[in-house]
């Protein structure tokens, strides 16, 4: 979300306008990165605390969530040291160089994103395991604080000081602070379980339980960059090719629109994780308990509210594409970007229903327990279908090609889900 903040301030700054938008887009990718090793730990923490606390075994939940902590703190202090050291291959393979004024845009937004990672993992990994703790208020609560910082500072620091990228990152990165900072607090202050000096403890058992529970979540994420990379790079070729975007004083357009698209295309699928991840950690501990009666009804009401947001969703980029690309500062660049916008945001978000639906699933079977096959369906969707569909599609279409690449990708793995769903609901009623 924060990412999102920065993209619209930084639209809107005439200095920066497309290319630091675009600069913007090539970085999401590799946020996306250390976000899906954050969810992981984290997600996988909270469902396994669920599970141990329907089973009555505090002794094992607070361990953890002691590994946990360590765990996110070690590994975005390694993946901050390679941020760093491969920072101009990282940009290159997502598109930074499509022309000189976005990557160097790139760079600079890169560098200082980077030194805010320990922040945002840390803060990342903890949220689930404050909900799992008892107290999903305050999850909600730090992060929003975070948000709302990086929403007041942004335009200071881009149009008061005229830090351009610098400003947006740094923005950003005391947001993340903040929500690291409230979320350290808590765990000085847990509800339903007590942290010892012997939580913090490494327990390679322990962790292999947390982790493999959260590795769909990591999957999910990780198949999502080679989604975001296959179809980056599919623009960047194909757009070359283009009679218009093949031209150098347009050449961003299309990878700063296909980001703004998959922005909000973000913001409605982070709705649809918050609803389903709510539900983890309540069925977690009805799995626990041995109520699957519980989990079945719940299943059935997710999937219905997740399908109103997308339908919600598909309502207002259909109707009102004009409206949403003006948030993205379309004013101030040409009629091509607001041509090639209005059509992207009709054609590749057209299936935000099945979109919603298939997120949902992938989420409730991990909290199931079923972690195989929420991981296998994820990984279908996004590498099988997502990075195939861009690949292939450009070939027969040229542009418009990978703006196809989504929509087919959300029917063929919606109806993938419905059998799943199907077999699992009966699953649950059965026993």
């Amino acid at each position: 979300m924060r990412n999102i903040v920065d993209q619209i301030f930084i639209a809107n700054a005439s200095e920066l306008g497309s290319y630091g938008n675009t600069a913007n887009t090539v970085v999401f990718p590799l946020t996306v990165i250390k976000l899906a090793i954050a969810v992981m730990i984290g997600e996988g923490c909270c469902a396994f605390v669920r599970l141990c606390l329907g089973a009555k075994e505090p002794e094992k939940a607070h361990r953890s969530i002691g590994n946990a902590v360590v765990v996110s703190l070690g590994s975005s202090i390694v993946l901050t040291a390679l941020y760093f050291v491969f920072q101009e291959q990282l940009l290159t393979a997502f598109g930074g160089k499509v022309n000189e004024a976005t990557f160097r845009y790139s760079r600079e937004y890169f560098t200082y994103i980077s030194i805010g990672i320990p922040f945002y993992m840390f803060g990342q990994a903890m949220n689930p395991i404050i909900r799992s703790d008892g107290s999903p208020k305050f999850a909600m609560a730090a992060t929003l604080a975070g948000a709302v910082t990086n929403l007041i500072l942004d335009p200071i620091f881009i149009f008061l000081f005229h830090w351009g990228m610098m400003g947006a990152a740094v923005a950003t990165v005391l947001g993340q602070a903040l929500t690291a900072g409230l979320s350290a607090w808590y765990l000085f202050h847990t509800k339903a379980i007590r942290l010892e000096k012997s939580s913090f403890r490494l327990d390679h058992k322990l962790l292999s339980k947390v982790l493999s529970l959260g590795g769909c979540s990591y999957l999910a994420q990780i198949s999502l960059v080679a989604a975001m990379a296959a179809i980056q790079n599919m623009v960047v070729k194909y757009g070359a090719q283009d009679a218009v975007f093949g031209q150098s004083q347009y050449a961003q357009i299309p990878m700063t629109v296909l980001g703004i698209v998959m922005k909000v295309f973000q913001i409605v699928i982070s709705i649809v994780i918050g609803m389903a991840a709510g539900c983890i950690p309540i069925v977690g501990y009805n799995m626990g308990a041995g109520h699957k009666d519980r989990a079945r009804r719940l299943f059935f009401h997710l999937l219905i509210a997740e399908a109103v947001v997308g339908a919600v969703a598909f309502v207002l980029v259909e109707g009102f594409p004009q409206q949403r690309i003006t948030i993205f500062g379309a004013k101030n660049e040409s009629a091509y970007y607001t041509e090639f916008a209005v059509r992207s945001f009709r054609v590749y978000l057209c299936m935000m229903v099945f979109a919603c639906v298939n997120k949902a699933t992938f989420i409730y079977l991990q909290s199931l327990g079923k972690a195989f096959l929420s991981t296998l369906l994820s990984m279908v969707r996004e590498v099988v279908f997502g990075v195939g569909f861009a690949l292939l599609l450009p070939i027969l279409f040229g542009l418009d090609g990978v703006l196809y690449s989504m929509p087919v990708s959300d029917i063929l793995t919606f109806v993938l889900s419905c059998f799943v769903v199907r077999s699992t609901c009966k699953a649950l009623r059965a026993a």
